[in-house]
């Protein structure tokens, strides 16, 4: 009787490399939805301490930087739904499965950015046309550096994970955080400025958070489309090698691979010998197959296509 598992409610009959790798999402899944839920918590700990101490001193920078950080949450809940929507099995409508919703919520992020980007140059706009001094005290700078320390915490956890799950959505929301340390040390150079007799410093240093955000957008908005619009994503020699060690095969060409990160469709042609049979060739495919999961365990579905070893010419690309 087949081994089976129940994992997070789901059960699963030991039947092969799928089912394993099935399991293994989930459980990835999960880890990276408790990162999130920390990462949210403190996110909108941060947010609350700069929006109230900005709002109630004047300072338009570390409301900014208050403003980055609410939406550092906000990317949060969106990360936490697209790995809830990626976690769905293939069907009908989705047969390659649902894993680019983790790209949409990355993607996702970069437009939170570039709201946060318009709305922090909107007031600095503001600002600059009606001039105002902000009040800065010394419990000012408490409350930034205690940001800039929890902030710089949950970059270096986040990258981290981020490396181990290889979750791109991670990736993309450290860089966030990542963007809001930066803006923070920002803030406490306009509010040195202030105490020494420049105020107009502090919408000038909201502007500049502005270009960390839109560049941090930016950044997240590349490396989403390289995913959305099934750029390469493995070095086609990696699998050539690979395929090349099985006897039988004796030339393998056209490889294509599309995907995530952690989860790559790869497509490759191969040549055997023409008086080979359907049977042994149909046994060699499933070879090549086990042994490219094995070395590479991003890879979720391989599509090999079987021509005979002809005395013709062919183009043969990367």
């Amino acid at each position: 009787m087949p081994t089976r598992w129940i994992h997070d409610g789901r059960t699963f009959k030991d039947d092969g490399p799928t089912d394993v790798m099935n399991v293994m999402a989930l459980s990835r899944d999960r880890e990276i939805k408790k990162v999130l839920w920390s990462i949210l918590t403190l996110n909108l700990l941060v947010a609350a301490a700069k929006l109230v101490y900005g709002y109630r001193t004047g300072s338009l920078s570390m409301w900014a930087d208050g403003l980055h950080s609410m939406f550092d949450g906000a990317s949060n809940v969106v990360g936490l739904i697209g790995i809830w929507a990626a976690a769905h099995p293939p069907d009908e409508s989705h047969p390659y499965g649902h894993r680019k919703f983790e790209s949409f919520a990355a993607f996702a992020i970069s437009v939170f950015l570039f709201v946060a980007c318009f709305k922090i140059l909107e007031s600095s706009y503001s600002r600059l046309t009606d001039p105002g001094i902000p009040r800065v005290t010394a419990l000012s700078f408490v409350v930034m550096l205690a940001t800039i320390g929890i902030n710089v915490f949950v970059t270096r956890y986040e990258q981290r994970r981020s490396a181990e799950l290889k979750s791109g959505i991670l990736h993309a929301d450290s860089m966030h955080t990542l963007s809001d340390v930066y803006s923070s040390i920002s803030v406490l150079i306009g509010l040195v400025a202030v105490r020494l007799g420049f105020p107009v410093l502090d919408p000038i240093m909201a502007v500049v958070i502005a270009g960390f955000i839109g560049r941090t957008g930016f950044q997240i908005l590349f490396e989403t489309s390289r995913v959305l619009s099934d750029a390469s994503c493995v070095d086609p020699r990696r699998v050539r090698e690979i395929v090349m060690q099985t006897p039988g095969v004796k030339s393998c060409h056209s490889i294509r691979t599309r995907g995530l990160e952690n989860h790559v469709f790869v497509d490759c042609h191969i040549q055997v010998q023409s008086d080979m049979t359907t049977e042994r060739a149909h046994d060699l495919v499933h070879t090549i197959e086990g042994l490219i999961k094995k070395e590479m365990s991003e890879v979720a579905d391989i599509v090999i296509h079987v021509e005979p070893d002809a005395k013709h010419d062919f183009h043969v690309s990367p």
